[in-house]
């Protein structure tokens, strides 16, 4: 089983520059190592997800205009993630009522990058 992604996570974009932290706001009861645990609800851009530095895409329509101004040299700008909603790889386990999102959840942004979990937040500990 994937771990569970809980608040602090670390998020890259496809066509961002940057990673972005989750803020986990969809319920606080349920937690792991102290944190709070993200659910499908935790995907509202810049509350939850911040940008990614500077986007490349050039669905982007801010990219598209600055590329054209500059005669079709690719031109990123400052990235302001319009996401939809995650896409759950599991659906068994739930906090509040929401499914919980796992390290392999993925999230799509309307400019057509695909926001994924780079680290969960979540500290694994072996013991012998």
């Amino acid at each position: 089983m994937s771990m569970l992604v809980t608040t602090g996570a670390s998020l890259a974009c496809s066509f961002g520059t940057l990673p972005s932290n989750l803020v986990v706001t969809s319920q606080m009861m349920t937690q792991v190592n102290g944190q709070p645990v993200a659910t499908i609800q935790d995907g509202a851009p810049l509350t939850n997800v911040a940008g990614f530095g500077m986007c490349s895409s050039l669905a982007n329509p801010a990219v598209a205009s600055a590329t054209a101004a500059a005669l079709g040299v690719l031109t990123p700008q400052p990235c302001v993630p319009a996401t939809a909603a995650w896409i759950p790889s599991q659906v068994g386990v739930t906090a509040g009522g929401l499914p919980c999102l796992t390290q392999d959840c993925k999230l799509q942004c309307a400019y057509l990058g695909t926001i994924s979990v780079v680290s969960p937040n979540q500290v694994s500990v072996m013991t012998e």
